[in-house]
């Protein structure tokens, strides 16, 4: 894993980003070349090749961005069949880009000849790469070697992390290391029965990284100098609570305790990131009101024409420091959708949900009005979605640690969206809190970023959406 800007990635994708970036750079050199074979020196004396480099990075530009707007740079490893179909609408996507660019923009135009060459070469370029990518990451061979102390149920947790991407992590678990006598919660095939120092036991293994899964560190729980000799002989050693933030992108609540998180580094604030924060959110909201306004008039229209009531719906939710606000949302369930005056979750094919509001509930046009919530300083783009007082204070009481995602702005769009499923259940809001502590400890402009692209998907292929 490589962090840059707080925020985890592994570095077998950072360089398959880098392969493919100049695979899609130098296809338009190369779709020039080939379709000027026969007069290639002419065509260099006379300017045609070399100056395309501003093409050549709109191109990749492009194309890199619906790429990763597609999902095809997601931490989770999914099948190459996923891939590759994403691929195919990645290209077409692109195609249907580069063609609107060539009219708005003449000068950037290559050629039909030339362009449809290098299309056809970027794509088999990044096909190619793509299956490289596959067969590099399932070679164990590239992987950390990680032994675990303990055996217990946090211990556990690892083993479950490690076969749940089929082999696809970074990381192997050559072993591991009970620590206390009790009943052991992980493969006792995985279990070493070694009488020797820690030490030795990492160097015998060839181990590059040592995982203190145990709970109880005092009166003996852990081999302090043991660990201590491991850490001077040039052997990481790691927590369990940084080792899945760093593996997967969340913080795990079951072994988080609150010295981990006063003293392991993040939640950042100062001045500066607020102002960039804030110019971000005005700049990202004013873009996409100009883009989303026909859409935005279209969807009051059919709301209004749908069913009776208001075209907009203001809910009570809470925000940044436990301050409640009113979140402006479109009309998607009936008014009449909580007469009994209690607050309810949305279920699967909820009987309150209009037949525009499932519509727009899908493609997540029923949040575009939060973009005003957005310019009055009430929310911001990304950050945690905002939950209604009623859920937050039933939250709180069942969830450890729950009111600390609201000490950033809650958000139209956040890190908890696009990595997991819509929370309406008290399970699944565990789920989402734990993408949200990670946001709220890592919260960065380049966060920000990572999160708008693969928003994208969300809205494509309608993920999580109720």
């Amino acid at each position: 894993m490589i962090r840059i800007f707080k925020h985890y990635m592994p570095a077998s994708l950072l360089v398959l980003g880098v392969v493919e970036t100049a695979i899609l750079f130098l296809s338009m050199y190369a779709g020039a070349a080939i379709r000027f074979w026969g007069q290639f020196p002419a065509a260099i004396h006379f300017g045609l090749v070399f100056p395309i480099y501003p093409k050549a990075i709109v191109f990749a530009a492009v194309m890199l961005g619906i790429m990763i707007g597609t999902g095809l740079y997601q931490r989770e490893h999914q099948p190459q069949s996923w891939h590759y179909g994403r691929l195919g609408v990645s290209f077409f996507a692109g195609l249907a880009a580069m063609a609107l660019i060539f009219y708005a923009v003449p000068q950037l135009f290559l050629g039909r000849g030339a362009f449809s060459i290098a299309y056809i070469v970027a794509f088999g370029g990044i096909a190619l790469a793509r299956l490289a990518y596959f067969n590099l990451t399932s070679d164990g061979a590239s992987k950390r070697r990680v032994l675990v102390l303990g055996t217990g149920t946090r211990a556990a947790k690892i083993d479950a992390l490690e076969k749940s991407a089929n082999g696809r992590h970074g990381f192997h678990v050559v072993g591991y290391l009970a620590l206390q006598v009790g009943h052991h919660f992980v493969p006792k095939d995985k279990i070493l029965e070694e009488d020797m120092p820690l030490c030795t036991i990492a160097q015998k293994y060839e181990i590059d990284e040592i995982v203190v899964g145990v709970r109880d560190r005092r009166g003996g729980g852990l081999p302090i100098n043991d660990v201590l000799a491991c850490k001077l002989n040039g052997i990481d050693i790691i927590d369990l609570p940084s080792f899945f933030e760093r593996e997967t992108g969340y913080v795990q609540l079951q072994s988080m305790n609150p010295s981990w998180l006063i003293f392991s580094d993040g939640f950042d604030s100062g001045p500066l990131r607020d102002a960039s924060k804030r110019l971000f959110d005005v700049v990202a909201s004013v873009a996409l009101l100009v883009v989303a306004l026909p859409v935005m008039l279209i969807t009051a229209f059919l709301v209004k024409l749908d069913s009776p009531g208001p075209i907009l719906y203001r809910q009570q939710r809470v925000g940044l420091g436990n301050v409640p606000f009113d979140v402006l949302k479109f009309r998607s369930m009936r008014v009449d959708a909580e007469q009994d005056g209690k607050p309810r979750w949305a279920s699967q094919r909820d009987d309150r949900v209009t037949r525009v509001g499932r519509m727009i509930r899908k493609l997540r046009i029923d949040e575009l009005p939060q973009i005003f919530n957005v310019l009055k300083g009430e929310m911001s783009f990304v950050g945690p979605r905002p939950e209604r007082p009623y859920f937050v204070e039933q939250l709180s009481q069942q969830i450890p640690f729950f009111m600390c995602r609201h000490n950033v702005k809650p958000g139209i769009t956040g890190w908890a969206q696009i990595r997991c499923s819509y929370g309406a259940s008290v399970e699944e809001a565990i789920e989402k809190l734990q993408y949200d502590l990670y946001y709220v400890k890592n919260h960065s402009l380049f966060l920000d970023l990572v999160v708008l692209f693969q928003t994208v998907q969300v809205i494509l292929f309608g993920k999580g959406s109720r």
